[in-house]
């Protein structure tokens, strides 16, 4: 029994120092855009060619934010793995929980930003469309991502194999099927917690605002 639980506990630190490696870069990578986002969307930002070229940068980098979500897959490896119950729920899960809406989380705010951004030069009827075409490009990303196993950084040091192979894959019929179930799943994803994260930071306002309009009353 002693012996079996050292072997567990032994297979648990392996695995854990395996997917805390993948799922720091992929943290970092994913909160590449959200970074961009603060300093891009700011209210008197000049539109410069920096500017721009920021913009390129920032829409490179944001499907790391949501392809961690398709990181799920390492998961299923680690229970195989493990074949414990309780270190699979009380650890792993969690663990993966915590990462994955880490990421998917730096996306929607980076969306949000970009939002709030289009509302103040006067484009708010432009912010859904501007979600839906950023959800497809997304899509397609994560797809160039997960099964082509494209980097962000290839399109400076291999644009010409990003353009004919990633293009061509995308005129076979099964990519554009997954690619299609992706961007529902980021659209209804995205939808929930927008609505989620929007609440919680119109509640203080709206809290600090009676708080006030109570004390001014009082008074």
């Amino acid at each position: 029994m002693k012996a079996e639980l050292i072997e567990l506990i032994n297979r648990l630190f392996q695995v854990l120092q395996i997917n805390m490696r993948w799922m720091t870069w992929n943290l970092f990578l994913a909160f590449i855009p959200l970074a961009l986002s603060f300093w891009l969307f700011r209210k008197n930002r000049r539109r410069s060619w920096v500017w721009w070229l920021g913009l390129i940068v920032f829409y490179a980098f944001l499907p790391n934010a949501p392809y961690l979500l398709t990181d799920v897959i390492h998961l299923i490896d680690d229970i195989r793995t493990i074949q414990s119950v309780w270190i699979i729920t009380l650890i792993l899960m969690p663990l993966y929980l915590v990462v994955i809406l880490a990421g998917f989380q730096a996306y929607v705010i980076s969306l949000i930003n970009l939002g709030h951004y289009l509302n103040l030069i006067g484009k708010s009827q432009w912010i859904f469309r501007v979600e839906l075409i950023t959800h497809a490009l997304s899509s397609i990303g994560i797809y160039w991502g997960r099964f082509l196993r494209f980097n962000s950084w290839d399109f400076i040091t291999q644009p010409d194999a990003v353009l004919t192979k990633g293009i061509e894959e995308l005129l076979g019929k099964q990519p554009l099927v997954i690619i299609a179930i992706t961007f529902a799943i980021l659209t209804g994803l995205y939808a929930i917690m927008k609505r989620v994260s929007l609440g919680w930071v119109r509640k203080p306002q709206t809290e600090v605002a009676i708080n006030s309009q109570q004390a001014k009353n009082g008074s």
